[in-house]
């Protein structure tokens, strides 16, 4: 992987806390491609950049095995620590070396990480271990957004927008893509046969302290924080009050939010 910015064990223990498992939503765009394209049996899903485990732990019911990789031991160890389902296991690897047999692998899927990949080399890595028909998903999603608070004295969803924008002048060249709904992974993919589906929207609710939490739990807030510690969690604390003082609760007031997922999707040649 080209960023290695998830080692540090407050930062993974951060992502288990803040980071959402995969969505019902999402599997379903990925299974019904997956069934689509190949076909049962569904033996062996890889889980690239798997974090600490979220979404590895909402494979496990399709597949025979299920393995999360990660580059980082921090984050594996986190994975590790959760009473997941007895055919899941995590492991240290690269997506640019995977070690899994020729044509073995039903499905290597990454959630939010593709983004940290040396593209063309994971894409040769992700041809050899698939089996014919064997397919990529690759998703990510978008800030979220409050629901049903059109009648604040501040916009709240502006205000998240304001919170997200403090992280952009750390952006990394990969990180952007995340913005494009991964079209550059999409245009990188050489299988000819593949696609995208947008706009798959989940409904959640969680405290007010939890979108600064999640964004806190970001590869780029990592650099922002070693780059300036002191105006990184200010700002953080300072737009978080203001949200608090629209919405007119407390930071545990729980709030809905929307978030959109996007996938790019494709099937190796037979």
């Amino acid at each position: 992987m080209a960023w290695r910015l998830f080692e540090e064990k407050d930062h993974a223990a951060m992502y288990q806390k803040y980071r959402l498992p995969s969505a019902n939503e999402v599997h379903k765009v990925i299974f019904n491609y997956l069934e689509k394209k190949k076909g049962k049996p569904f033996t062996l899903a890889v889980d690239i950049g798997c974090g600490s485990g979220q979404s590895t732990r909402g494979l496990a019911s399709y597949f025979d095995k299920v393995v999360g990789i990660d580059v980082s031991e921090a984050q594996i160890e986190e994975a590790k620590k959760v009473d997941g389902p007895d055919n899941v296991s995590y492991r240290l690897g690269l997506a640019e070396n995977l070690e899994f047999e020729d044509g073995s692998v039903d499905l290597v899927t990454s959630g939010t990480a593709v983004h940290w990949f040396k593209m063309e080399k994971f894409m040769k890595e992700a041809e050899r271990v698939l089996k014919p028909k064997g397919c990529v998903a690759l998703y990510g999603y978008n800030i979220p957004t409050l629901l049903g608070y059109d009648n604040c004295p501040e916009d709240p969803d502006q205000i998240v927008e304001e919170m997200s924008a403090q992280l952009e002048p750390y952006e990394t060249k990969g990180y952007k893509t995340v913005w494009t709904d991964y079209q550059e992974q999409l245009d990188a993919i050489t299988f000819p046969d593949k696609e995208r589906a947008e706009d798959i929207f989940i409904k959640f609710k969680k405290p007010v302290s939890w979108i600064k939490g999640y964004l806190k739990s970001f590869g780029v807030y990592q650099i922002y924080l070693k780059k300036d510690p002191e105006n990184a969690d200010a700002s953080m604390d300072q737009i978080e009050q203001r949200l608090i003082n629209a919405l007119g609760g407390s930071s545990e007031t729980i709030v809905e939010f929307s978030l959109k997922y996007y996938c790019v999707l494709a099937s190796k040649p037979e």
